[in-house]
């Protein structure tokens, strides 16, 4: 179901509410016929239609979500999105875009957000997305803004990777790779697990590009010394582990690069 003057909407859901989300999207039709099919999957949705409004919502409100288009007037949603992280605002963000080249969506990956949807899009689509950003929310992928694991440190509001003082260049889904694997460390996470956590939104990717960007991953984390082992778990999918138990929990190596 795509968004047009007769497009279908989706069926009434039932239950109690479940995400409090703000959407700042200055185009006021699209904005209330967005805001009518989110409360009808109960969703409590609060509009506003700037980005100097979006961020005085979003700094003192409690949101679970914040909808951001980009093509805002005075501040856009990549300024607001970077504001945001750059003051401590965790909340997940999805970026509404009518940019459809990569490195604009990359650019917004970058500065913060948490996943992009493109313009014109089905409803059908943004309600998947927003569970799939609740489904990470759930299982404690919010609440921290930095990981460690050996010599290794992920900075989830700057985006940086660091092997001790050295920073390490990810693409944004190198990055979010990464961070799955941060959080579940010594556990052998299977290939459909890493998928539909890193790759929610994408329906037409199978398990194998798993296998692709762990290689691409493991290429540029283990050249460092003390960093994670990327570890292929025969059978099974990938395990990112660090032998040494005094490293977990952030102090260095003292040895050599690791084998």
């Amino acid at each position: 179901m795509r968004i047009g003057k007769n497009a279908p909407r989706p069926t009434q859901s039932k239950g109690e509410p479940t995400m409090h989300i703000l959407l700042v999207e200055d185009d006021a039709r699209l904005a209330k016929r967005m805001q009518r099919v989110l409360s009808e999957e109960r969703h409590t949705v609060e509009v506003v239609g700037d980005g100097k409004s979006a961020i005085l919502q979003a700094e003192g409100g409690s949101f679970d979500c914040l909808i951001l288009d980009i093509l805002l007037p005075e501040m856009n949603g990549i300024a607001v999105c970077r504001w945001l992280r750059e003051h401590e605002v965790t909340t997940p963000i999805l970026l509404l875009t009518a940019l459809s080249s990569v490195h604009d969506k990359v650019h917004g990956l970058d500065t913060g957000a948490d996943d992009y949807l493109t313009k014109p899009f089905s409803f059908d689509e943004l309600l998947a997305r927003l569970r799939a950003l609740e489904r990470r929310k759930d299982t404690g992928f919010q609440g921290t803004t930095s990981l460690h694991l050996g010599s290794l440190s992920l900075h989830l509001l700057t985006h940086r990777v660091q092997a001790d003082a050295v920073t390490i260049e990810l693409t944004a889904r190198e990055f979010a790779l990464l961070e799955y694997l941060l959080r579940h460390p010594h556990r052998a996470m299977t290939r459909n697990q890493i998928l539909s956590a890193v790759w929610p939104s994408d329906t037409d990717v199978n398990s194998t590009v798993v296998d692709t960007y762990i290689h691409y991953l493991r290429s540029k984390i283990e050249a460092y010394p003390g960093t994670p082992e990327l570890r292929t778990i025969r059978s099974v999918g990938y395990m990112l582990t660090y032998s040494s138990r005094e490293n977990e929990v952030g102090f260095p190596q003292t040895g050599g690069k690791k084998l």
